[in-house]
């Protein structure tokens, strides 16, 4: 009997799982691996500090966020007082599944079935080295099987009507032609590559990250690509791998099924509007959701894995609905794009952008410069402000 199954093993359950086994719980991690995630493959100091990643795991140091206009217009965003890190999810998945098991959690590999509860509560998977059905009894599961969740689907109410944007990217080669740094992360914003979210470029030392997501079901994701690879020099280099996958727009309402079920990560649906930042708030929300557990298992009341989300939402309510009113505002048309770009120019935007992404709040520190902000926000938003920015 464990006290814990965690279905899926990408940053946020593997996170979970070390966290409950660190607490002194006897926990399981079922994964299916040999699945690479689409990722652009960015973490900020913070994760690293509050998560004790090292530098090994980085590919590359990120300093400088160059935003593109439709119309090929560029501003570069110097990452002051810092960097953000690269990782490859190829490599760092199984890193984190490896430290949970060191943790003491047992691992099993296979695909989640059901949940049966003929005989107690159990976790139905498909043994990949058999093929053959197997069950884990447990007091608790932990959903982190991304955002087609088949946990949720199955457990938790309204978790098969989250929303998607459909990403897909290519691990290529990286170039040594002039023109490309290792250094930078090119983020595209063009209606002819995605209509209503962007495409990525981004290093991760040997390799590159190539991509784009749309919530657009009628975008030939991989025709977008190419021209994207074409419009940015890196159409000749050896592509190496190729991933797909959806990624949740907003976070659900409900996580848990009031019982023994609780959800976290993609499939609670945290991954940062505007950005599509994920990795961070994964490894949170599977902290969030293994504190949970912990207080579930303490009391035996069934609500308190309702303290997942609501650990969650307390820290992050805020950043998440001012980056989903500015995606709502600015990912519109390519018009409202080349606005959003000539606003990057701001150094206040740009210093306040990224001290939120480096410590994961909004930052207070400068009230004046939040108005300001506000005020070319308008501007911008309200074609007051002329495109002349070069």
């Amino acid at each position: 009997m464990f006290d814990v199954v965690v279905v899926g093993g990408g940053p946020c359950g593997a996170t979970a799982a070390e966290d409950l086994a660190r607490s002194g719980y006897k926990v399981a991690l079922l994964d299916r691996e040999g699945r690479i995630k689409p990722c652009g493959g960015a973490i900020p100091p913070r994760l690293m500090r509050d998560f004790d990643i090292g530098e090994d795991q980085l590919l590359a140091k990120i300093t400088t966020a160059r935003m593109v206009s439709p119309s090929g217009r560029h501003v570069d965003i110097p990452v002051e007082n810092g960097f953000v890190g690269m990782v490859d999810r190829k490599d760092f998945d199984p890193f984190l599944r490896a430290r949970a098991e060191a943790a003491g959690v047992t691992r099993f590999t296979g695909t989640f079935l059901r949940v049966d509860r003929t005989h107690g509560t159990e976790v139905v998977f498909r043994d990949k080295a058999t093929g053959e059905e197997d069950a884990l009894p447990t007091r608790l599961i932990v959903g982190a099987d991304g955002a087609n969740s088949r946990v949720g689907k199955a457990e938790v109410p309204g978790a098969e009507n989250i929303p998607y944007v459909f990403a897909y990217h290519e691990i290529i080669a990286a170039p040594s032609a002039a023109g490309y740094d290792p250094a930078r992360c090119d983020v595209i914003y063009d209606g002819r590559i995605s209509p209503d979210f962007y495409g990525w470029v981004f290093p991760h030392g040997d390799t590159v990250s190539v991509g784009m997501g749309t919530e657009n079901r009628g975008i030939d994701l991989k025709a977008a690509t190419v021209d994207l690879r074409r419009q940015t020099g890196l159409a000749q280099c050896e592509t190496l791998r190729k991933e797909g996958a959806p990624i949740p727009l907003r976070p659900l309402d409900r996580w848990d099924n009031g019982r023994d079920v609780v959800l976290a990560g993609d499939a609670s649906g945290v991954v940062a509007p505007s950005s599509g930042e994920g990795i961070y708030y994964a490894m949170i929300a599977g902290r969030a959701a293994a504190s949970a557990c912990a207080a579930c298992l303490t009391t035996g009341r069934a609500a308190d894995l309702k303290l997942a989300r609501k650990l969650f939402m307390k820290e992050h309510k805020t950043v998440f609905r001012v980056l989903a009113s500015m995606q709502n505002a600015y990912y519109r048309s390519d018009e409202r794009r080349e606005r959003f770009v000539s606003l990057c120019h701001d150094v206040d935007v740009q210093r306040l952008t990224f001290e939120a992404y480096m410590n994961k709040k909004l930052v207070r520190a400068r009230p004046m410069a939040h108005l300001k902000i506000g005020m070319k926000n308008i501007a911008h938003l309200t074609g007051l402000v002329s495109e002349t920015y070069t």
